[in-house]
């Protein structure tokens, strides 16, 4: 029956033909396991291609609802979590096994005559690849993703003549927006995976027309394999290996909660991904007039050297130990690459920064911003100062307005001796004295206070930051609210990133709550004497579900609250009505006390089948697998043999 369906299938399509036409290769020196990256490339790719149009039926490419549909998949989609994962890895994945597999090649001359063709389509396909990976990370829309596109897209803007062109092309515009993630999104899954698997049936017909060239020994040489089912075999057992390894980075370190995208947030550093890092460390070094060394000289360098390389060596040995001049150059590039790209990871940003005082500021006019008046910015809000004070039109509302020091004449005497010892100006003041601050440290706060002027009297040249519509509300009158009629707000619905929600913790919170909110900070005329902790949280608040935690603190942080008490010296601010932060870093805060706490806020609701379990299944299927597909590969040279 099913000789006479081939036979009737043949008669109509050549499928034997093109059976024979795939399996049946010589393979010049028999398989080898170093054979088998080719092989594993185009698995992944399958593989990406397979998640990335499944995720196509969850994610909606705007940016309002982009990165929470990506984390409903995630969290709420069964198995969307494995599929979402499996991507994010194989995405990697690809990039290296594309590297290892072109240094593969450059090792074994395997670009040589008349093999130029093959090692074009190569370094086509390792392009395709990295552009690959830099359209997927803007469809996230969040902090990495975003500010990641926002470096690549402003390198790409400072090249000469056409520089400025290329980034208003790839953004859609002056600034990343709508049309930055529909262009990237139509890249993404309309066009370069098209021209990637194009470029691999052009690798593969170039490959096939010669095939490897085979050991380096020419003893070696003259023995022969087959494709079927030798190499066959091995590129199996490695696919498997690294599809097990993807599984196993998808349960154990899955992909980084970074929070949605926010253009106003200060505090995130951005960068680009990090296979593109030693480009980013490298455009450091050519500053002014040199930039364009760095944007156009350098890449472009790289990538003809890349497509002359066969045309530059045409010394027709192979053994790497006999090309030393060849072999010395590539391992030159590939640890300066390496080099780069651990300095670009530990480094802080340089190519592009977020502007030093956020457009959240109101009626206040911004003077020139010193190294001194970012260090006083900072210690201003590290050190809890705006719980109680009103700067730049966010803050507290118990102390005194210090937008405009300058203008009420206030020295910077004064100003250090207010900060160190209040009560030398006013006896009955419940300001904390910090008498603890150094020097330097009370210059900079000094500073920063001294550089910002009340709009009324701007002086011509400088300009009025935007004013936001703030209603506050009495912290009385919110104390005194049935819970019930505090709505969420909407950074409850938001899986909000804990790495990053620690660093806005540590400038707005950590001065009241404490280091890592342990809380060890008094708080004189209120009933409970002290700042309430928040690690552990008040366990009327704590709950193991992650979205119940964030909506019952989330009405504090958001609205504010006051001590019962005559006089609290501490009011916690009202930080979502007054502007002070925005909902993304409210989410991000939330999702750190939620950490804190030991809770996930991006917690699995229907994983399907719990991860690490799926994983010990995962394993034990493949090591059957493995086995059985060892004993018949055996069986079968045994029996031709």
């Amino acid at each position: 029956m099913f000789n006479r369906l081939m036979s009737r299938i043949d008669e109509r399509w050549p499928l034997t033909a093109l059976t024979k036409l795939a399996l049946e290769e010589e393979i010049t020196g028999g398989a080898n396991y170093a054979y088998t990256l080719g092989s594993a490339i185009i698995s992944v790719f399958l593989t990406q291609a397979i998640t990335g149009v499944w995720q196509l039926f969850y994610y909606v490419p705007t940016v309002n609802y982009a990165y929470d549909s990506l984390n409903y998949i995630r969290t709420e989609v069964p198995f969307g979590w494995l599929i979402h994962n499996l991507h994010y890895w194989g995405a990697n994945a690809m990039v290296v096994l594309v590297v290892l597999h072109m240094c593969r090649v450059y090792i074994w001359g395997s670009y040589k005559n008349p093999r130029e063709l093959t090692w074009l389509a190569g370094v086509l396909l390792f392009l395709l690849t990295m552009a690959l990976m830099f359209t997927g990370a803007c469809l996230t829309w969040d902090e990495l993703g975003y500010w990641a596109s926002q470096v690549g897209t402003s390198i790409a803007g400072t090249v000469p003549i056409i520089g400025e062109f290329i980034k208003k092309l790839m953004r859609g515009g002056e600034t990343m927006g709508q049309l930055t993630l529909s262009r990237f999104f139509i890249l993404h899954i309309a066009i370069l995976p098209f021209l990637l698997a194009a470029m691999i049936g052009i690798h593969l017909v170039a490959f096939r027309k010669f095939g490897e060239t085979g050991p380096w020994n020419e003893s070696k040489r003259h023995r022969t394999g087959m494709f079927w089912p030798d190499q066959l075999f091995m590129d199996t057992i490695v696919f498997m290996a690294i599809f097990v390894l993807m599984v196993a980075l998808c349960v154990f370190s899955p992909p980084p909660v970074n929070g949605p995208a926010d253009p106003m947030d200060t505090t995130y550093l951005p960068k680009p991904e990090w296979n593109f890092l030693f480009l980013y460390q490298a455009l450091k070094y050519f500053k002014g007039a040199f930039e364009p060394v760095g944007t156009v000289g350098l890449p472009l360098v790289g990538i003809l050297l890349l497509l002359l390389t066969p045309f530059i060596d045409r010394n027709s040995e192979h053994n790497p130990l006999r090309r030393p001049v060849v072999m010395t150059v590539g391992l030159l590039a590939v640890a300066t690459t390496v080099a780069l790209s651990i300095i670009g990871y530990y480094s802080h940003p340089g190519a592009v920064q977020a502007p030093s005082v956020a457009p959240k500021a109101q009626g206040v006019v911004v003077s020139t911003v010193t190294e001194s008046v970012r260090r006083g910015e900072q210690l201003f809000k590290s050190l809890g100062c705006s719980g109680c004070h009103m700067v730049n039109g966010a803050g507290g509302k118990i102390g005194p307005d210090l937008s405009g020091e300058a203008n009420n004449g206030r020295s910077r005497q004064w100003l250090e001796a207010q900060i160190r010892d209040p009560k030398s100006h006013d006896f009955a003041t419940v300001m904390p004295a910090f008498n603890t601050l150094k020097k330097q440290q009370l210059d900079d706060l000094s500073d920063y206070l001294l550089s910002l002027k009340s709009a009324a009297s701007a002086p011509k040249g400088y300009t009025v930051a935007p004013t936001p519509r703030v209603h506050p509300v009495n912290p009385t009158e919110r104390s005194n609210r049935p819970e019930s009629s505090v709505i969420p707000a909407r950074a409850v619905y938001t899986i909000g990133s804990a790495e990053h929600g620690r660093v806005l913790f540590e400038q707005y919170c950590s001065s009241c709550h404490g280091f890592r909110g342990t809380d060890d900070v008094p708080n004189p005329g209120s009933a409970a004497s002290r700042v309430p902790a928040l690690n552990p949280v008040d366990r009327a608040l704590f709950s193991g579900r992650a979205v119940d935690f964030a909506v019952a603190i989330d009405r504090f942080i958001q609205h504010g609250s006051r001590p019962a008490g005559r006089a609290p010296a501490l009011v916690m601010q009202a930080f979502g009505d007054s502007g002070t932060l925005s909902q993304q870093e409210i989410a991000d805060i939330e999702a750190y006390i939620l950490s804190l706490n030991g809770v996930d806020r991006a917690e699995l609701l229907h994983p399907g089948i719990e991860p690490r379990r799926f994983f010990i299944f995962v394993l034990a299927a493949f090591i059957l697998a493995g086995i059985a597909l060892t004993a018949l590969w055996k069986r079968h040279s045994v029996k031709n043999n």
